[in-house]
């Protein structure tokens, strides 16, 4: 089998820990492997396969080394480097939004439209989508297949993990702070997380919504290559640490029957199924250290025959960022490379 150099940027964050975590369940065939982050990280090492890696600066590193680079360290940093790696015939998979949105580069979530990862030859990139519209294209994506969306309506609720390890520490810290009658400051957040729920992810656009909220416009018409799907996001921080959960709303083209909808979410990928009205899937069962997307509370909205309801909920940190970019590594590995 042919082995691949690895190179991941951000090893030392949330992702890129992840991700580390992620090859070696999958025993991804790794030839070199090479942890990269900033100067300030470079007295870490990390643990892969029993074996300790020193953590090498980004700016001193030779993309020419890798074959494969999973970026996992911000947009400021992929900007900068991803063209560079890209330049020497590395294949970069990056998992912020610095690329999402270009004509030219593919945007994949591989259990929906894996056929686009053919096309990472035209800049050597390929973007990984956002958290959120990952685990809902994964349920959705199956049913607009077979019967076409017309419409989406979604509500989001984010975990803090979705902010950073920073995020998580924060919210611990609020929550100790309050509980022992002390103020806090929101630091990571617009308003405090702790005890509360904040209806503003991203910065805010022109026309009203967060950027959060247009990423999951944009990214869903790109990846299920229709402009005419209309999707209405609202996106909720929560204070919970792990899992990404979203209320659903669809509208198809054509009635729809929810056992036919059931039957075919059971079929698809990726995919685990909660179809017993007391068993429900929720962010702390189901949304940490797992790899499948839930979905439960399958249900037809009411008056509308061509409608349905449903309840998604996902590891945002491995499914919905480091499991979907070696996704795609592998499917980049098997077919491409």
């Amino acid at each position: 089998m042919k082995k691949f150099n690895v190179a991941v940027i951000g090893a030392t964050g949330a992702v890129g820990e992840s991700i580390f975590e992620i090859l070696e369940q999958r025993d991804f065939p790794i030839e070199n492997l090479y942890p990269l982050a900033s100067s300030r990280s470079i007295d870490k090492t990390i643990m892969y396969k029993q074996h300790n890696f020193q953590v090498e600066d980004i700016a001193n590193f030779d993309f020419a080394l890798a074959d494969i680079a999973l970026f996992s360290a911000g947009s400021e940093v992929s900007a900068k480097y991803a063209p560079i790696a890209s330049s020497k015939g590395c294949v970069v998979i990056d998992n912020t939004s610095c690329f999402r949105y270009e004509d030219d580069i593919p945007l994949v979530v591989p259990e929906v439209n894996p056929e686009d990862i053919e096309g990472y030859s035209s800049r050597n990139i390929i973007a990984n989508p956002n958290c959120s519209t990952i685990q809902m294209l994964v349920a959705l994506a199956p049913l607009h297949r077979k019967w076409k969306l017309k419409e989406i309506v979604v509500s989001t609720y984010q975990s803090v993990s979705g902010a950073g390890k920073s995020a998580v520490s924060q919210l611990v810290s609020q929550t100790h702070k309050l509980l022992s009658g002390s103020p806090v400051d929101a630091d990571d957040f617009p308003r405090q997380i702790a005890f509360n729920v904040i209806p503003q992810i991203d910065v805010w656009q022109d026309n009203g919504y967060s950027k959060e909220e247009m990423k999951m416009v944009w990214e869903t018409r790109k990846i299920l290559k229709d402009n005419n799907v209309i999707v209405n996001p609202t996106t909720v921080r929560v204070p919970t640490c792990y899992g990404h959960a979203e209320s659903i709303h669809i509208k198809f083209a054509v009635n729809v029957n929810v056992n036919n909808i059931v039957d075919e979410l059971k079929a698809a990928q990726g995919l685990e199924v909660f179809d017993e009205q007391e068993d429900y899937p929720t962010p702390f069962e189901h949304g940490s250290g797992t790899d499948l997307v839930a979905v439960g509370r399958i249900r037809q909205a009411i008056d509308l025959n061509d409608g349905i309801n449903m309840w998604v909920v996902a590891d945002n940190v491995r499914k919905g960022a480091a499991l979907n970019s070696v996704q795609i590594a592998e499917i980049l590995a098997n077919k491409y490379l």
